[in-house]
């Protein structure tokens, strides 16, 4: 891969995990996971969001900040790269429409001073898969907690993300890609047009695919 640091993002159940997976094991990279089915305020906040918005997305932030400083600082000399299934963006974005607005000005004084610690991807993947394929994803894979989340959550996490990569446009490389009608996980020729089409050089800004 052309990058140091790839941080592959997406809605909840696009599939961004298993393509961090997949790609870490062909192309001997680090692989950084989100820690994610340890937070004990999930459950309760998808059952009660407005009482458990705010230590859920505290304790989310906690939890991501140590392990990217961990991970990120220190450097596995036998592995290529390093690549995530998440950037600690995904924080904001989820607590900017999750919270309300007096705990959202605490929250981003917390989160300005983690997010000036860490280092930027130096390519930043947002997986685009519409709400009813999302939905789908979350119904498979079956996680009991996820099985209530409403449309109209997802696309307002959708927007978060939208939001904040047409702010980032002139500071990161972002790469977007319509997955779709890809199945990559099950389909070799699908998952190598992934792995190519995130294997070419980018400059900064925003470059879109659809496959």
């Amino acid at each position: 891969m052309n990058y140091n640091f790839i941080s592959i993002e997406g809605n909840i159940g696009a599939g961004k995990t298993s393509l961090s997976k997949m790609i870490a094991k062909d192309y001997n990279a680090k692989l950084i996971l989100e820690q994610f089915e340890d937070n004990a305020f999930l459950p309760k906040f998808y059952k009660e969001p407005d009482k458990y918005a705010f230590p859920l997305e505290m304790s989310f932030l906690a939890s991501r900040f140590q392990q990217l400083k961990d991970q990120l600082g220190d450097r596995d000399l036998f592995k290529t790269f390093t690549i995530s299934d998440y950037y600690i963006i995904k924080s904001l974005i989820f607590a900017g429409k999750t919270l309300a607005s007096d705990e959202l000005k605490l929250y981003n004084r917390f989160f300005q001073i983690i997010h000036s610690q860490l280092p930027k991807p130096d390519l930043f993947v947002f997986l685009y898969v519409d709400t009813p394929r999302l939905q789908q994803n979350i119904k498979k894979r079956g996680r009991p907690y996820e099985q209530d989340i409403q449309n109209e959550y997802l696309e307002k996490i959708q927007s978060g993300y939208f939001d904040f990569m047409k702010h980032q446009q002139q500071e990161m490389r972002i790469l977007i890609l319509d997955t779709n009608h890809l199945d990559f996980v099950h389909n070799p020729n699908h998952y190598k047009l992934i792995t190519d089409t995130i294997n070419n050089e980018y400059d900064v800004g925003i470059h879109r695919v659809m496959f």
